[in-house]
């Protein structure tokens, strides 16, 4: 009784792990990370003092003005990432955003409002009131520096 051994020949497999990471490289390489898609119009108002924040990870941004597309209406609207917030919802959205993000549990997470020049402070006192009751207290300004060369 003759037993034929499977003696299929091996697989090189010592090059694997460099054409893995030639790939992840390419990737890292042309992927684009993705910004916040901004709906609203703002022009930032001029500061004669400012400063710049150093950590941007630990940075949330919520912008305040008219929408630019015109099915929104023309009033001013406040958007927290990539969607609009009601006044209404506003403290509700701001405390799920930070229990979802474990990067704004931090204290030195900094919420920074771009408000357009033209919104009424009433609105801007009210996302401020909202941040409070989300024990969200480090809020920052976006202001250009006022100074014209």
């Amino acid at each position: 009784m003759n037993r034929r051994k499977n003696n299929q020949p091996r697989i090189n497999t010592s090059a694997l792990p460099d054409i893995i990471f030639m790939l992840l490289f390419f990737f890292m390489v042309v992927t684009v990370l993705r910004d916040q898609q901004v709906g609203v119009k703002f022009m930032v108002p001029d500061a004669d003092q400012v400063q710049k924040l150093e950590n941007q990870a630990l940075i949330t941004n919520i912008y305040i003005g008219r929408p630019l597309d015109p099915i929104h209406g023309n009033n001013a609207l406040i958007q927290i990432n990539d969607a609009f917030v009601y006044k209404e919802n506003l403290t509700k959205a701001v405390q799920q955003q930070t229990a979802n993000d474990f990067r704004h549990q931090s204290d030195r997470a900094i919420t920074v409002l771009k408000v357009d020049r033209e919104v009424p402070m009433g609105l801007v006192n009210d996302v401020k009131t909202a941040l409070r009751k989300a024990n969200r207290l480090k809020v920052s300004y976006i202001a250009n520096t006022g100074i014209q060369f």
